[in-house]
């Protein structure tokens, strides 16, 4: 469903251990808005709900809500390093448009609530 490359799992983990918070996990979900329609939404959790479901990716324990599953099918998360320091990526096949910023998405069925001042 999720997949993360070694170089952001790594980081994950390092972040993770910072945190120095028993039972953490990494929670990735999508919300309506962004100026594409879609937002995502990633960082560490210690709460879980009903209706979430848990992977286990490279040995991270990962979390995505019930209403996100469909929108982060096939997602890649990955590290990049830059001039400016590094940051995550996330490539989604289901995304038919993004925005210039990336952040933001709309899947072929589904547009979301756009918000144009978004980026």
């Amino acid at each position: 469903m999720v997949n993360i490359s070694e170089t952001a799992g790594e980081k994950i983990q390092e972040m993770l251990a910072a945190e120095e918070t028993p039972n953490m996990f990494l929670r990735v979900g999508v919300k309506e808005g962004g100026c594409s329609g879609f937002s995502y939404g990633m960082g560490f959790d210690d709460e879980r709900h009903s209706d979430d479901k848990e992977l286990d990716i490279r040995g991270l324990k990962v979390v995505v809500d019930g209403d996100s599953v469909k929108y982060l099918n096939g997602v890649e998360i990955d590290w990049k390093e830059s001039a400016m320091g590094g940051g995550f990526t996330i490539h989604n096949p289901n995304a038919v448009a993004t925005c210039g910023c990336g952040s933001s998405f709309r899947t072929a069925t589904d547009t979301g609530k756009p918000n144009p001042d978004a980026c």
